[in-house]
């Protein structure tokens, strides 16, 4: 079977996808600052050494590699925007894309395709035309702060399409995943009864089940037809209120208070970063649903239900 390296791996959506490729009889190499930190352990899993500051990384690895799936980057979510969280949250970014150009380029290599995270950041808030019609692929990046960084963000990994290898870039939504992310913070005031809708609620979120995000990687590096940019959603975006009112009703039954938690709140306890918080932005599925990919997950109803259940 192939070999695939994955950076970022140890983080919730390489995790999850190491176990999957595992599963299907996948060789997988954790790019690692530390190789000696392992925190996943599974037959067929190995790690290398890359340094994103020095620019250098394991000429071994990349010698092996067929497929390098590139989901490194700093937590957008994890801290409060500081000019110098800002930085970080970039150069995390841009720097190690421009690394994985630099080794194609000097180190001889198989690799057929990389497959490279971005977000649906890309855009902006929803206006009154993308309500009734969603963001889609081809719509520019937003000037604001995560609009400029997943343009950085995609362009640095761009480079590689002159060497001919095949790129595809997922601007990923909110991925939901009982082990962290998003739904443990949705999950945490839900334990005293408390359903906390966000500002007015009415914002969309537009979501994916951590099991579709990972055959949607899995479709990348098995179907030579994929190529560019799509966005990964799920087809059926949902408003704040309705994403928090469906998981108190799955994990409470009856027996949960709604509380909107009201925006000044949110702007205090989180600064700049609450703007992407009480942001709406619909986005659409139509072109990666367009060559064949099947959702299992395709409503916030079966997700939730199969997330809440582990």
């Amino acid at each position: 079977m192939p070999t695939v390296t994955i950076t970022g791996g140890t983080g919730l959506v390489g995790t999850a996808l190491t176990k999957m490729l595992v599963a299907k009889g996948y060789e997988v190499i954790i790019l690692s600052r530390n190789t000696s930190v392992e925190k996943i352990t599974f037959p067929n899993v190995n790690y290398a050494i890359w340094d994103i500051e020095k620019q250098v990384i394991d000429e071994n690895a990349i010698n092996k590699t067929d497929y390098i799936v590139h989901l490194a980057g700093a937590g957008v979510a994890e801290k409060r925007w500081s000019t110098k969280r800002k930085k970080e949250i970039v150069e995390s970014r841009t720097q190690s894309a421009a690394l994985i150009v630099k080794s194609l380029k000097e180190i001889p290599n198989q690799i057929k395709a990389i497959i490279s995270a971005s977000a649906i950041g890309w855009y902006g808030a929803d206006t009154p035309e993308t309500i009734s019609k969603p963001f889609t692929e081809t719509k520019p990046a937003d000037n604001e702060f995560l609009g400029e960084t997943c343009r950085l963000w995609e362009e640095s990994i761009a480079p590689v399409t002159a060497m001919h290898k095949r790129l595809v870039i997922f601007r990923t939504g909110i991925v939901l995943d009982a082990n962290g992310g998003a739904l443990k913070e949705f999950l945490k005031p839900l334990r005293s009864g408390i359903a906390a809708i966000l500002g007015s609620g009415k914002q969309i979120i537009s979501w994916i089940h951590i099991d579709d995000m990972c055959r949607l990687y899995m479709d990348a590096i098995e179907n030579e037809r994929l190529q560019g940019v799509y966005n990964a959603v799920a087809p059926k975006p949902v408003t704040n209120k309705t994403l928090v009112l469906e998981l108190a009703k799955q994990l409470k039954g009856k027996y949960f208070i709604p509380v909107h938690v009201p925006a000044f709140v949110l702007k205090i306890m989180l600064g700049e970063m609450s703007i992407e918080v009480l942001k709406s932005a619909n986005v659409s599925a139509e072109k990666i649903s367009k060559t064949g990919f099947q959702f299992l997950y395709p409503s916030i109803e079966s997700a939730l239900n199969n997330l809440v259940k582990m």
